[in-house]
């Protein structure tokens, strides 16, 4: 026979009800009772239907990621499932389930959403990405729906709880720990345009320069996703101009990876002919060839953050919007040299 709340309520000597609100974690429970009560529900084998009292509660007990483009090509970056083991700490402790959106393409992936919101199928969201005019975070600002930001918002920034890095200081810090270094002619290869973090660390790099009196030039300034298939010529139209650069400011270590691999085949060594340091930090970093030079920006940080801070929100709508900033700091490893 199945055990049933008032086995444990018995065993436990309390009221069924204390036991429910004990499942609930309610704060007017002593600790002392839940104690009490949880012990008597691991000595009967007792679990709670979690199904059962989320339909009773009008809640899932589900929180969606969504990422920023093809499931397949974002779970080539290390930094996608480190991020989404800190979201999944952050939910497991409040016995949150995680729900993934996919899609190809932009399109596919506001579907997606619209989906997980109207059907319900998801108490509140994280965007993994704050894309610039993003019709995503647009709509669940309009639906008044819970989420929560990894990135800085481009819009409505006082109103939305966001989980970031000051990107802006980061890439200063680390264009500056290039410029200690020796190198005055040092390249900035961003990723997607379109991000805010993108335009941030842009800014940070150009100040950095600025504020030493080096001249910033233009052709310096590149773009691209990692893998691209652009970053070879790109990098091969750099090396190949009159003033090519001695150091890169590389936008993710695994674009740093394949950065490496193409200097290669040109003739090139890091970090005797060209200097690399990159974000991210990712387990990689430290056994490539040479080890890199990188920003830790705190992945699983970021990702628990961002999931305990929408559970917050989602059981207590009113709680203010709140901008969590997760520090950096710059792992030197073999791939910068002194000039």
């Amino acid at each position: 026979m199945a055990v049933t709340i008032k086995d444990v309520a018995r065993l436990a000597n309390v009221a069924p009800s204390t036991v429910s609100r004990v499942i609930a974690n309610n704060p007017r429970i002593s600790e002392k009772t839940k104690i009490r009560v949880r012990q008597a529900m691991k000595d009967l084998g007792y679990h709670p239907n979690i199904i059962a009292r989320s339909l009773a509660n009008q809640s899932t007990r589900a929180i969606g990621l969504v990422m920023s483009s093809a499931t397949d090509k974002v779970f080539q970056n290390p930094f996608f499932p480190e991020i989404i083991r800190g979201i999944n700490r952050g939910a497991h402790e409040k016995k949150y389930s995680i729900h993934m959106s996919t899609g190809q393409m932009e399109e596919e992936i506001f579907e997606a959403v619209i989906q997980m919101v109207e059907g319900r199928l998801v108490d509140g969201i994280v965007l993994l990405y704050s894309r610039i005019d993003d019709p995503v975070q647009n709509y669940l600002k309009q639906k008044m729906f819970p989420f929560i930001v990894v990135g800085k918002p481009y819009k409505y920034e006082q109103q939305i709880t966001y989980v970031d890095n000051d990107n802006y200081s980061a890439s200063k810090d680390a264009t500056e720990s290039l410029i200690k270094k020796g190198h005055e002619k040092i390249a900035f290869v961003g990723g997607d345009p379109n991000f805010v973090v993108t335009d941030d660390r842009l800014q940070g790099y150009r100040d950095a320069l600025e504020e030493i009196g080096l001249t910033f030039h233009k052709e310096y300034q590149m773009y691209g996703e990692y893998l691209s298939d652009g970053e070879q010529e790109a990098i091969e139209r750099l090396y190949s101009s009159v003033n090519p650069p001695t150091a890169l400011v590389v936008a993710d270590d695994v674009m740093a990876f394949s950065i490496i691999n193409i200097l290669n085949q040109l003739g090139l060594r890091v970090p005797d002919d060209v200097s690399i340091i990159s974000f991210n930090n990712v387990l990689l970093s430290e056994i490539s060839s040479p080890p890199l030079t990188s920003v830790d920006i705190n992945i699983f940080r970021l990702g628990y953050e961002a999931g305990k801070n929408l559970i917050q929100r989602i059981e207590n709508p009113d709680e203010p919007a709140k901008r969590i900033i997760i520090p950096h700091k710059i792992v030197e490893r073999k791939s910068c040299r002194q000039r």
